[in-house]
């Protein structure tokens, strides 16, 4: 049990007066959850690859420790700490997304992992929240600097990110980076034709990305008229939720996921519906509902606007990634491969996962708001 005393000065002690424990509580809750399910989900998947059966369980908790610490280390920071922070994150990403276009390793057509000392990172993952910040730190720039091109750099700097992704191509983190930025701009002062302008754009490159990914034009397909595709996943994943009903078949005792390839990572939330059943479910939907507004409540009447645009933006990402790993896995959306933050198994999205909320708590801690301004 942490106990500080609220005169205590020292560096922990101030974090622990100033940052939201309300959040820190439901994220331990959420890290419960990710445990529970990586431990009920994950066994099929390992032995049916030939590995032991808790492999990802260990695996997950071992870089569970380094994501949190990374979470608690970054958030001890300050504003202008966090963006500098952003930036040196945002280069290193970069050079390595360039990297996974050369020496990448491809797996299902795509190249988007790169392997190093025994390890798979995934680049693009620790890109997003770093690149949120950046954004974020431009437009704010534009706004308290005029004479700085912030708006043009943010512009250019969005070009780059999004043709390396789509040449890895991952159209799922190009959309997600799209819509973060998008309404970081919106918020910094977008002028309203300009909105429009962009808004047609995205429809028009959604629209060429059918028409020349086929991939994409597949899973698309697949969403309008199941019958025009493999759907199995999805097929597995909506009888998980049939069979789990309100309160589910209790952890362990599910049977959709012994056949549910990603059950441990993109489909883990149908492994959820199954064993907790509805009730718990809704929790888990209520926890990262919880998270985002109590960030946005936290920001409220913030007066930096960079604070502002970089925290919006994280919560916006986090909650849209949860979103659209929640809704394709109901069969709401195309499927797309993306971890549930904390909860689904993937090493690097904990560590970028722990790494953006630790961004969070530090930008919405109670403290010092004039001294961080720009």
């Amino acid at each position: 049990m942490i106990a500080f005393h609220r005169t205590d000065q020292s560096l922990l002690g101030q974090w622990w007066w100033t940052v939201d424990r309300w959040s820190l509580g439901a994220l331990g809750i959420l890290i419960g959850y990710g445990i529970v399910l990586i431990t009920a989900a994950s066994p099929p998947v390992a032995e049916r690859i030939g590995l032991d059966a808790y492999h990802f369980v260990e695996r997950h908790l071992i870089l569970l420790g380094p994501a949190l610490g990374l979470m608690v280390a970054v958030s001890l920071l300050s504003p202008p700490a966090v963006r500098r922070l952003a930036v040196l994150l945002f280069l290193g990403a970069l050079v390595a997304v360039v990297l996974t276009l050369v020496i990448g390793v491809e797996i299902k057509g795509a190249r988007r992992w790169l392997h190093l000392l025994g390890l798979s990172l995934q680049p693009s993952e620790i890109l997003k929240p770093a690149f949120a910040v950046v954004t974020a730190w431009l437009f704010a720039l534009q706004r308290t600097a005029p004479e700085v091109p912030g708006n043009l750099a943010a512009v250019l700097l969005y070009g780059l990110v999004v043709g390396l992704l789509l040449l890895q191509p991952d159209l799922g983190q190009a959309v997600l980076v799209s819509a973060v930025w998008f309404g970081q701009f919106f918020l910094a002062g977008l002028n309203l034709v300009l909105v429009a302008a962009l808004a047609a754009l995205g429809v028009a490159g959604m629209f060429g990305a059918y028409l020349w990914l086929p991939h994409v034009a597949s899973r698309i397909d697949r969403f309008l008229h199941p019958d025009s595709g493999d759907t199995y996943q999805l097929g597995q994943s909506l009888k998980a939720f049939e069979n789990g009903g309100l309160f589910g078949t209790g952890p362990g005792q599910g049977t959709v996921k012994m056949h549910l390839p990603d059950g441990h990572a993109d489909f883990v939330f149908a492994v959820a519906g199954e064993e907790l059943g509805l009730l718990w479910c809704l929790a888990l939907v209520a926890l990262f509902a919880f998270v985002v507004l109590r960030g946005f409540a936290r920001l409220l009447g913030e007066a930096s606007l960079f604070v502002l645009l970089a925290g919006g933006g994280l919560l916006f990402q986090l909650a849209l990634q949860a979103l659209i790993n929640m809704g394709s896995t109901l069969g709401l959306m195309p499927t797309k491969g993306m971890t549930l933050p904390f909860v689904s198994y993937g090493g690097t999205s904990l560590l970028a996962t722990g790494l953006s909320l630790g961004m969070v708590l530090a930008l919405t801690r109670r403290r010092l708001r004039a001294g961080d301004q720009l």
